[in-house]
């Protein structure tokens, strides 16, 4: 690299260690390698508007962010908590498989870890302290069932992946399906082992009239994952379309049908969700400058060179071994949006030369950089709830390494077997 690139990269690393935003140290070294290239700026707007106006699959992240907000601001995910109580609640430790279940409802509108945290998060801690767990217990299977959101569709996490590789977003969605219940199958032998061992409280049944008045109530809000998946699936709307028709039916089902939000508690929501969008649009567009002088330099070709005269792309095994470690370890310092839009560009090359599926390699990423919001000292899930409860951080941390442990057994059985992505993709049409 020449002495522009070198000065690009140091700014870059200054801005992380001074713990500036990653959009703007991404944004800001671009500058400085901009100007002293002596590039033309009109050549750098046409990278920013060709790159925004093609990719239009990102207008599906601050619509999926604005159901998130609208679900934790209305009752709508305490009766999908009333829903997963009556279904799992009388297992051995009833609560503790409530929460994880949830999440995996939760999922199916959000598409995001963070808005599970500190939305159903702090309301299903509550109530698992109240039925007699521990409160740290309690706060890190919030944690970690909150990881859940972005592997079931839809997800965030993987909208950018898609922006990124040019995979598609639909087949990307049905591949995180399985290992969606793979990683909660994980999550629940654990609660289930130490709820015997701590004999944590078991729920009671429902009755039948009971149980039919609880579904009954939770059943609309169980349809918007079903419409949304059969939509897409069915080419009805596009994964981007999909994401207004969840956004229109939350609309609906808290403005009208519940009336749990009025007008002012909508405008405080649109707010919020503005904000948050408005923070990832930013760091995208400086993803998309940062991108630009990568392809300039010939990074991502130059890294795949190094592993190619290295051996490690001549087995995919080993290719997706050593970058999963690579992202474990990025996962417990860096955001995940930040992860992706740096790191996923650069060894997008290896992994093609590796033979790697696009749709497998994005859902085992994107777990993996979950299992990272989990883990300290970057861990903004456990950070989230610590707070959100009132709980010592150092606490919530000793019990969620243990969830920590299932879950890298769960990345490790879909990263060895692709089929548990790629299944239900090919059972669709997928040929990749």
């Amino acid at each position: 690299m020449g002495v522009s690139a070198w000065i690009w990269l140091a700014i870059f690393i200054i801005g992380f260690l001074l713990g500036y935003p990653f959009g703007f140290s991404m944004f800001i070294s671009s500058v400085a390698y901009i100007i002293l290239e002596r590039i033309d700026l009109t050549t750098v707007l046409d990278v920013m508007v060709i790159q925004f106006e093609t990719n239009f699959v990102l207008l599906a992240v601050p619509l999926f962010l604005f159901s998130a907000n609208l679900m934790n601001a209305s009752s709508l995910t305490d009766r999908l908590f009333n829903f997963a109580s009556a279904v799992v609640g009388p297992l051995r430790g009833g609560l503790a498989h409530v929460n994880i279940v949830n999440s995996m409802i939760f999922a199916g509108m959000s598409g995001s870890e963070i808005a599970d945290v500190a939305g159903p998060g702090a309301m299903e801690v509550r109530a698992m302290e109240k039925a007699g767990f521990d409160k740290p217990f309690s706060c890190a299977v919030s944690a970690a069932s909150a990881t859940l959101g972005p592997i079931i569709p839809p997800s965030i996490p993987m909208v950018i992946y898609a922006m990124i590789s040019g995979s598609s977003v639909g087949y990307l969605f049905l591949g995180g399906l399985l290992p969606g219940v793979i990683l909660a199958s994980c999550l629940m032998l654990w609660v289930f082992v130490i709820s015997g061992k701590r004999k944590y409280p078991v729920g009671r049944w429902s009755k039948p009239k009971e149980f039919l008045g609880i579904l009954a109530r939770s059943f609309p809000i169980l349809m918007a994952p079903v419409i949304l998946l059969l939509g897409i699936y069915t080419g009805i709307f596009t994964p981007t379309e999909a994401a207004a028709v969840v956004c229109v039916y939350a609309l609906i089902l808290s403005l009208l049908a519940y009336r749990t939000v009025n007008l002012k508690g909508l405008f405080k929501i649109i707010l919020q969700s503005v904000c948050a969008a408005g923070y990832t649009s930013f760091t995208i567009g400086g993803a998309f400058l940062f991108g630009y002088v990568l392809a300039r330099e010939e990074i991502p070709g130059k890294v795949a060179q190094l592993f190619l005269s290295l051996g490690l792309t001549d087995s995919a095994a080993l290719t997706l071994l050593s970058i999963n470690v690579l992202f474990l370890v990025l996962g417990c310092f860096i955001d995940v949006s930040a992860s992706l839009l740096i790191v996923v560009p650069i060894i997008l090359p290896v992994v093609k030369a590796a033979g790697i599926d696009l749709v497998h390699f994005g859902v085992v990423v994107v777990l993996n950089l979950m299992i990272g919001l989990s883990t300290p000292p970057y861990g903004e899930a456990g950070f989230i709830i610590a707070r959100v409860t009132d709980t010592p951080l150092g606490a919530v941390f000793r019990e969620l390494i243990k969830f920590i442990v299932f879950m890298i057994v769960a990345l490790a059985i879909i990263s060895v077997f692709p089929d548990t992505v790629l299944l239900i993709p090919r059972l669709a049409g997928y040929r990749g």
